[in-house]
């Protein structure tokens, strides 16, 4: 077989996944690379992306019998802030290195987005350790939050985990706000609580530590009102940054996606009521893939040209080499 194909990157956290096959198909072949991509001076490493994805493309297109690769699909996280090497190096990269002719570039939340809904005006809402919303009526992309487990990311699961990791120390402590079982859970975890700071501080995964807390909180919320209340305050964050992001005529479709949905009803039952409280006109529906499938489906619409997308050089760059 020599049809010309597509590659599908999502370069995230933990590393990269990648597929590749022939448009308009299923792809053929997948892997992944478990070192995360560095980032420098310029912001994401093309040259370190690039060793990690070589060797990689090139096993999975003589695995599935490619013979080219026309078109590259490359989602990374932090694209939107830190995507400027990417921008202006790796599009000449892949057409040098694998013959591609066609790159799309994205930032995370879109592939999320398309993966999720495809190509149609909507609000999807991913979450993980952080949480970000992103909408489009298809003339321009809206995002809200996912600023960093400092300054936002309202809502997502290092929120969730620091919120209930101070209602432990407040209970503790003898303060009003607190709780028994989170102080419990907390002690359980990570052991005695004056040590916690010592623990947390100095680490650099300090908010992939704090997600770890929030399927604690959920656990506790069906019979503790404060675990309860932590998780209905971010359901609440969850809503106001869809409804940031809705299309005018708020009656969109809205999904979510990503593993802090994973903490199940004890989350999802407040997200849909605030939802529904928010947007009255959305519909909540399935996530129909993850931001892979994301990238798959950016790789069919390039090779089909029409990219029915909004492209922004933050967002979603698309070069032709």
């Amino acid at each position: 077989m020599t049809a010309a194909g597509f590659l599908a990157v999502d370069s995230g956290g933990s590393g990269l996944r990648a597929a590749v096959g022939v448009a308009g198909l299923p792809p053929s072949a997948a892997g992944e690379s478990r070192e995360p991509v560095r980032t420098g001076a310029r912001g994401i490493d093309p040259a370190h992306l690039m060793a990690q994805l070589l060797p990689l493309a090139r096993e999975l297109t003589a695995r599935a019998g490619i013979g080219e690769l026309s078109t590259a699909v490359v989602g990374a996280a932090g694209f939107a802030t830190l995507g400027e090497a990417l921008r202006s190096d790796l599009p000449g990269l892949l057409a040098r290195e694998l013959g591609v002719r066609s790159v799309a570039l994205a930032a995370d939340a879109v592939t999320a987005y398309v993966g999720a809904l495809g190509a149609r005006p909507g609000v999807v809402v991913a979450g993980g350790t952080g949480l970000i919303a992103i909408g489009t009526d298809l003339r321009r992309w809206h995002r809200a939050d996912g600023w960093g487990h400092l300054l936002g990311d309202c809502g997502g699961g290092a929120w969730i985990g620091r919120a209930g990791l101070e209602a432990a120390l407040r209970a503790h402590d003898g303060r009003d706000g607190g709780s028994a079982p989170l102080r419990a859970g907390a002690e359980e975890q990570f052991g005695p609580l004056p040590g916690l700071p010592g623990l947390l501080y100095p680490r650099s995964d300090r908010p992939a530590l704090l997600a770890s807390f929030a399927p604690r909180v959920a656990a506790c919320a069906a019979h503790d009102p404060v675990a309860a209340g932590i998780l209905r305050a971010a359901a609440r964050a969850t809503a106001e940054s869809a409804a940031a992001v809705c299309p005018a005529s708020g009656a969109a479709d809205v999904a979510l996606t990503g593993g802090l949905f994973h903490l199940g009803d004890p989350l999802l039952v407040p997200v849909r009521e605030e939802l529904a409280d928010r947007l009255p006109r959305a519909r909540l529906v399935p996530a129909e893939g993850d931001p892979l499938h994301g990238c798959v489906r950016i790789a069919g619409l390039l090779a089909a040209g029409r990219p029915a997308l909004p492209g922004e050089a933050t967002m979603l760059h698309v070069v032709h080499t």
